[in-house]
């Protein structure tokens, strides 16, 4: 029996995974708690309960420039709470480099510049697996990737972390991003800007502009300028329904970060630039926080940001300030693409 999902736009550029997705059988775990679901050199589901919460992307596939630019690299994608389809965007759509939970910077390296955000030459690629384990708590999960220059030698040796556990009420699941960045083969510049660097989120391509709403932990708050935000919120809407997600720094992550989150597709996220000598390693911290439906108080987001960092004294609840979203500037705002990716942003 052929399966029915919502948001075709969001799957049909999920990969071979979801297109596969009826091969990948039942869970072999006990549905309660955790487990995990892997179609080898796809992608790995995370089960929560029996149904999908969030799907590692991690398929590399460079036979063709489609298929290149369809797996040029790994990352997350946010199920919703059926497990049915995923709120977050896939290759493909409004700026194709755009996906699920992602990482990249623009990247000094040798006297010359890599970008590993926008993705017009080079790679991420998957490596191994190196630590996986479910439980009735959490799901954890480390891949071991490399961002690699053109002849495929590496920039950047990545062990990315994710722990994924039920959240708190009014939230649905808590997602714990680490990213442990080493230099192997010289100093490595995380150069770049706002818009175009770091760890951030996007909606599904179906996200209704008009709709996106965007909080931050601070009375006037002005992202554009401001500093190092301890979490920052946005509400989107896909066809009638709401979901919220918050992003969370962690104390331990290099000061100077912004937070670019003012677009009304809803890509947002943290950035920063930092130097890491050869042989060095930088490790940032984030967590999502994922809500149905509207945007959890304040009061609950910091509560969860005082866990997050372990901080001994719970923090006092801070004034927001709640904006409308904005489109990009006529400049830079591209038509979507599908086999052709627009300008990165």
């Amino acid at each position: 029996m052929a399966r029915s999902y919502p948001f075709w736009g969001s799957l049909a550029v999920a990969g071979l995974c979801m297109l596969a997705y009826p091969a990948l059988g039942e869970p072999s775990a006990p549905s309660a708690g955790f487990s995990f679901n892997d179609k080898p050199g796809e992608c790995l589901d995370v089960l929560l309960d029996g149904r999908i919460a969030a799907r590692y992307m991690y398929a590399y596939d460079k036979s063709t420039p489609a298929k290149r630019q369809e797996t040029y690299k790994p990352y997350l994608h946010v199920f919703d709470a059926e497990g049915k389809a995923p709120i977050t965007k896939g290759a493909g759509g409004s700026y194709t480099h755009h996906r699920g939970i992602f990482i990249g910077w623009k990247i000094g390296f040798g006297g010359k510049s890599y970008d590993r955000w926008g993705m017009s030459t080079g790679e991420q690629i998957h490596q191994k697996f190196l630590d996986r384990k479910a439980d009735k708590d959490q799901a954890t999960f480390t891949s071991l990737v490399y961002w690699n220059d053109e002849p495929g030698k590496p920039i950047i040796e990545e062990e990315r972390t994710t722990v994924v556990r039920r959240a708190p009420a009014p939230g649905r699941i808590l997602i714990d991003f680490t990213a442990k960045l080493k230099a192997p083969n010289g100093d490595a510049m995380l150069d770049g800007d706002p818009e175009h660097a770091g760890v951030h989120y996007r909606p599904a391509n179906e996200v209704v502009a008009k709709e996106t709403v965007y909080v931050f932990p601070k009375e006037g708050a002005n992202p554009t300028k401001d500093l190092d935000y301890p979490w920052v919120g946005q509400t989107y809407t896909l066809a009638d329904k709401k979901y919220s997600v918050v992003q969370m720094n962690h104390p331990d992550d290099p000061k100077g970060t912004k937070f670019s989150a003012y677009r009304d597709y809803g890509r947002f996220g943290a950035f920063f630039k930092a130097q890491i000598k050869s042989g060095e390693a930088l490790t940032v911290k984030y967590r999502f926080l994922i809500a149905d439906g509207e945007m959890p108080s304040a009061e609950v987001v910091q509560k969860c940001w005082d866990e997050f960092a372990g901080v001994k004294s719970p923090s006092p609840t801070p004034k927001t300030t709640v904006t409308r979203a904005t489109a990009p500037k006529p400049s830079t705002q591209k038509a979507p693409a599908t086999s052709k990716a627009p300008a990165p942003k």
